[in-house]
């Protein structure tokens, strides 16, 4: 059994407030969820307006599927959300 955890810190510079935040960051949660099948949250970085650390977790019998799987994720969001910048990505397995 593997368990992947996708951490994406991003930067979101169209923020003015923390709700023009929160209203780009819960269809992002929402749609990460319908598409991938996985568990999505806010994880850090609630005060500020221009950032945000978003947590995947994918479970799968098999190490290698879940990192592809999660590396999707990451080019999903590049490819559907250009106005969210990438600022760090990481990938880790348990």
């Amino acid at each position: 059994m593997a368990i992947g955890l996708l951490t994406l810190h991003l930067n979101i510079p169209a923020c003015a407030s923390l709700k023009d935040k929160r209203q780009q960051i819960k269809p992002l949660i929402s749609r990460l969820q319908r598409e991938f099948n996985i568990s999505v949250a806010e994880l850090d970085y609630h005060d500020k307006w221009s950032e945000a650390l978003i947590g995947c977790t994918y479970l799968s019998n098999n190490g290698k599927h879940t990192q592809r799987s999660l590396q999707k994720v990451i080019t999903w969001v590049e490819n559907h959300y250009p106005q969210f910048y990438i600022i760090q990505e990481k990938i880790e397995l348990f």
